[in-house]
């Protein structure tokens, strides 16, 4: 689920969902926001994904410090 693997393809692993994530948090915004740009920029070829992954990948990524969360923005956190 984290990482892709014979049965996910990196499109739909949390890691890869992630980086897309990273990518369009340019500067502080809600996570309304950054589902949108999200929405925007994701690749056709690629898989839908749905609102419940990129809550699963936002958490991902604030486990692990990529992004914070203050006053209701995103940001890259120190990590990225």
């Amino acid at each position: 689920m984290i990482l892709p693997g014979k049965h996910l393809k990196q499109d739909r692993a949390l890691l890869g969902i992630g980086g897309d994530i990273l990518s369009v948090l340019e500067h502080e915004q809600t996570v309304s926001e950054t589902w949108q740009r999200f929405r925007e920029s994701r690749d056709q070829s690629k898989s839908p994904i749905t609102f419940d992954w990129f809550i699963l990948s936002l958490t991902f990524l604030y486990t692990i410090d990529a992004v914070a969360y203050e006053n209701g923005l995103l940001s890259k956190g120190p990590a990225s």
